[in-house]
C-alpha cells in the first residue's frame, strides 16, 4: 500500500486511539472526584476501577493477538470499540459499585482490543516489514490523547454530570470511532490458524528468539511499573522535594510536548536505524531522568524532559522492535502475549506505588522507581547483545543486508535449514 493511501488509515486509527485512551486510561483523572462527590463511594475504590480494567485487558490480550493474526485488525478493533461503548454505558447507569466495576471490566476488554497493542498489530499485519513508520505516526496521534481528552472531559462535566459525560464518551465511540474503523481500515482475508500437535498456534520460540522475547517481556513489565508509578505519584514526588503544587503541575506539563517532540525526531529518522537503538535511547533517557529527579539536584524540569523524551520513544520501540525481531506474520499474536504482563504490571503499579510512598516515604519510593528504570536500561542493553549474537539465517540476502545495515550483526549458519532459522531483522 502506497504512503499516500496509508495516511487515511493511520489518521483514522489515530482518532480512534485518542478517543479510546481518553475514555479509558485517562478518564478517571478528571471524573474520579466528581463520582465520589455524587455517589459517596470511597475514593480508593473508585480509582481502583482502572486497575480492574487493566487486569481484564491483560488477561484478554493474548487471545486478541491471535484473533488479529487470524482475522485481521478491522473486526477486532470494531469489537473493541463496541465493548468500550457498552462498558461506558454500563458505568454511566451504574446504581452501585458492583455495576460500576462490571462496566470497567467490559471497558478493560475493550482496551485489550482497542489501545496501542492491537493497533500496532493491525498495522503490522497490513504493512508487514514497512509498518514501522506507520507505528511511529500512530504514536504521534496517541501523544495528544490526554491533551484532548482532559479538557474535553472537563468541559463536558461543566455541561452535564459525570454520568452524562461518560455517556457522551460512549456516543463518540459509536458515532465516530466505529465508523472510522469500518470505513477506513482495510479488510483483510482470514488466515487459517496453523496448530501444532498440542493444539496451540505455531508460535513456539527457541534459542535466541526465546531469550529476546523473555527479555522484552521483562522490559515491558519493569517499564510499566515505573511509568505508571510516575504517572500516579509524580506530583507527590515533586512536592516532597519542596516544589510547590503549582510548580509541580507546570513541570509535569512538560511531559506531553516532550513525548510528542521525541516522536517527531524519531519519525524524521525514517527508520534508518534498527529499533533496538530506539529502545536503548528510550530506556536510557527514562533512567537518566528518574535518577536525576531522585538525586534531588534541583533540575526537575531537565529530569522531566529526559523522562518524557524517553517515554515518547519507548512507545514506538515497544511496537517496532518485536516487528523487527519476529516475522510479521507472527507479530500480532506475539504482541498479544507481550501485552499481558505489561498490562498486569500497570494494574498493580498504583497500589504498589502507594504502599511504597506510605511505608518508605516519597524519597525512597522515587529511588526504587529510578532503580527499576536503571534495571530496564540494563535489560535493553542485554537485549541488544541477544539480538547481535542470535540473528542466524536471514530469509534472503536482502534481509541479511538490511539487518546488517541497521547495525545488528547477522551470522548465517549454513548448516541449519532456513525453516529453523532464528531471529531475522526485517
Amino acid at each position: 500500500m502506497t504512503a499516500a493511501r496509508r495516511w487515511p488509515v493511520i489518521s483514522a486509527l489515530g482518532i480512534v486511539q485518542i478517543l479510546a485512551w481518553g475514555s479509558s486510561y485517562y478518564l478517571m483523572a478528571v471524573l474520579a472526584q466528581p463520582i465520589v462527590t455524587d455517589t459517596g463511594w470511597p475514593f480508593a475504590w473508585v480509582v481502583a476501577a482502572i486497575s480492574v480494567a487493566l487486569v481484564c485487558a491483560g488477561l484478554a490480550s493474548p487471545l486478541v493477538g491471535r484473533w488479529i493474526a487470524r482475522l485481521g485488525g478491522r473486526p477486532v478493533l470494531a469489537v473493541g470499540c463496541t465493548l468500550l461503548t457498552a462498558g461506558l454505558l454500563i458505568c454511566a447507569g451504574a446504581p452501585g459499585l458492583p455495576a460500576f466495576y462490571f462496566g470497567w471490566c467490559v471497558i478493560g476488554l475493550g482496551m485489550s482490543a482497542g489501545l496501542y497493542d492491537p493497533a500496532f498489530a493491525t498495522l503490522g499485519r497490513l504493512y508487514k516489514d514497512q509498518a514501522r513508520s506507520a507505528i511511529t505516526a500512530l504514536t504521534l496521534w496517541g501523544g495528544f490523547a490526554s491533551t484532548v481528552s482532559w479538557p474535553l472531559s472537563t468541559w463536558l462535566l461543566e455541561q452535564f454530570d459525570w454520568r452524562g459525560t461518560v455517556a457522551i464518551w460512549a456516543a463518540l465511540h459509536a458515532l465516530v470511532s466505529l465508523p472510522l474503523i469500518l470505513c477506513m481500515v482495510p479488510r483483510e482475508p482470514r488466515v487459517p490458524m496453523k496448530v501444532n500437535q498440542k493444539g496451540q498456534d505455531e508460535l513456539r520460540l527457541g534459542g535466541a528468539e526465546r531469550w529476546a522475547f523473555l527479555v522484552m517481556a521483562a522490559i515491558l513489565v519493569l517499564s510499566g511499573l515505573a511509568v505508571t508509578m510516575i504517572s500516579v505519584h509524580l506530583l507527590t514526588f515533586l512536592q516532597a522535594q519542596g516544589i510547590s503544587l503549582a510548580d509541580a503541575v507546570a513541570i509535569g506539563a512538560l511531559l506531553g510536548p516532550t513525548q510528542v517532540a521525541a516522536r517527531v525526531v524519531e519519525m524524521a529518522g525514517r527508520g534508518r536505524h534498527h529499533p533496538i537503538w530506539s529502545l536503548l535511547f528510550a530506556c536510557g533517557s527514562v533512567a537518566a531522568g528518574l535518577i536525576l529527579l531522585a538525586l534531588d539536584l534541583q533540575f526537575p524540569a531537565l529530569a522531566m524532559i529526559l523522562y518524557g523524551a524517553g517515554n515518547g520513544v519507548f512507545s514506538i520501540a515497544r511496537g517496532a522492535l518485536p516487528l523487527a525481531l519476529f516475522h510479521p506474520e507472527r507479530y500480532p499474536a506475539l504482541m498479544g502475549r507481550l501485552a499481558r504482563p505489561a498490562l498486569l504490571a500497570q494494574a498493580a503499579a498504583p497500589v504498589l506505588g502507594g504502599a511504597m510512598v506510605g511505608m518508605l516515604g516519597p524519597g525512597a519510593a522515587l529511588a526504587i522507581v529510578a532503580a527499576l528504570a536503571l534495571i530496564t536500561f540494563a535489560l535493553a542493553a542485554l537485549l541488544s547483545q541477544v539480538c547481535s549474537a542470535g540473528f542466524r539465517g536471514a530469509h534472503s540476502s536482502e534481509r541479511l543486508f538490511r539487518a546488517c545495515r541497521y547495525g545488528i550483526r547477522c551470522e548465517v549458519d549454513e548448516r541449519r535449514p532456513r525453516a529453523q532459522s532464528g531471529l531475522a531483522a526485517p
